[in-house]
């Protein structure tokens, strides 16, 4: 009986905060203000109601794992990325494996020429969200046009009554090729600094979450020069090898799904909450099973093949402890 109750208490300090690309999770409504033409039923993707569901019902499964194994709980603060409005993540906490968790949304529409946006879902029993707003990244293509790309979101509240600010993020992608696009991301580096030198002129030892796909790894530039400093860490650098990552093209994985956090999370104090570890969520389930792209994760669609996975990205998290 001892064991049991050990057990139980030594889950309920620990808190999971996870971040989730979502790979397109559209409707499948036309919206005209966006280019959301390949994920309706008459494209080319067919992207239909069933494969809607069905992919709604996997990410929920998915996100309900996260950190469950060692904390007995959903995770407590979810960051997605690479969702078209607030009625698919509606639609997201509400599938049968989410909807007894009591998520709550924080969601705004982004300038995003594809319609597609970050948000963050928290559980209502753990987090009150006390502000938010949305930040745009101003970056400009080499024509001089404007690139409208994801806006960063910066949410305020009190996890378990300590306060907390999370930046949820999705930066530029590099389509047009990594070097050629990358002063588009330490753009968004320097606007994430922007906010955090704001947070800390306010409350020097605020605690800080900074999280999102990167579109970088850990040790590019963006990251390890313009956004990580003396006042953060970045746990996610010992976890990209050869062998490990979120995401993996043409054989190389990567590890842009990152989260980074202020240096006072490893600062015992009581009441608060500190650092136990970070890692990915890359169990089984969510990879390529067989073939020559095994362990690869599992995703929606190549091209335009439909495969009926979850994302072409894993999750990433880390585990909080809150000292009694």
């Amino acid at each position: 009986m001892a064991n049991n109750y050990y057990f139980r208490k030594k889950n309920t300090d620990q808190y999971t905060v996870a971040f989730y690309n979502l790979e397109n999770l559209f409707d499948t409504k036309d919206d005209p203000y966006t280019l959301d033409e390949d994920f309706l039923p008459d494209s080319e993707k067919a992207w239909n109601l069933k494969r809607y569901e069905k992919k709604i019902f996997k990410l929920g499964t998915a996100i309900s794992n996260i950190g469950f194994s060692k904390t007995g709980k959903a995770p407590t603060l979810v960051g997605v990325a690479e969702v078209e409005n607030k009625n698919v993540l509606e639609d997201l906490i509400n599938s049968k494996h989410l909807k007894n968790k009591n998520y709550g949304i924080v969601h705004y529409d982004s300038p995003d020429e594809r319609g597609i946006d970050v948000g963050l879902l928290y559980q209502k029993q753990y987090f009150e969200v006390t502000h938010s707003e949305k930040i745009q990244v101003l970056v400009d293509n080499d024509n001089g046009e404007r690139d409208y790309t994801r806006d960063i979101l910066w949410v305020t509240g009190y996890l378990n009554s300590e306060e907390v600010h999370i930046l949820v993020n999705h930066w530029p992608s590099r389509r047009d090729g990594a070097e050629l696009t990358s002063y588009k991301r330490i753009a968004a580096a320097q606007k994430n600094r922007e906010i955090i030198d704001q947070i800390t002129s306010e409350n020097t030892d605020a605690k800080i979450i900074i999280m999102g796909d990167f579109n970088d790894d850990p040790h590019s530039e963006s990251v390890k020069q313009h956004l990580v400093q003396n006042d953060l860490f970045n746990p996610m650098e010992r976890l990209l090898t050869r062998y490990r990552g979120t995401t993996n093209y043409r054989s190389q994985w990567n590890l842009f799904d990152q989260i980074i956090f202020s240096h006072n999370f490893h600062k015992y104090e009581k009441g608060k909450h500190c650092f136990s570890d970070a890692s990915i969520f890359d169990k089984d389930f969510l990879k390529i099973y067989k073939g020559r792209y095994k362990g690869n994760p599992f995703r929606t669609y190549v091209g335009r093949k439909y495969l009926g996975g979850y994302s072409d990205h894993f999750p990433v998290y880390m585990r909080l402890r809150l000292n009694n």
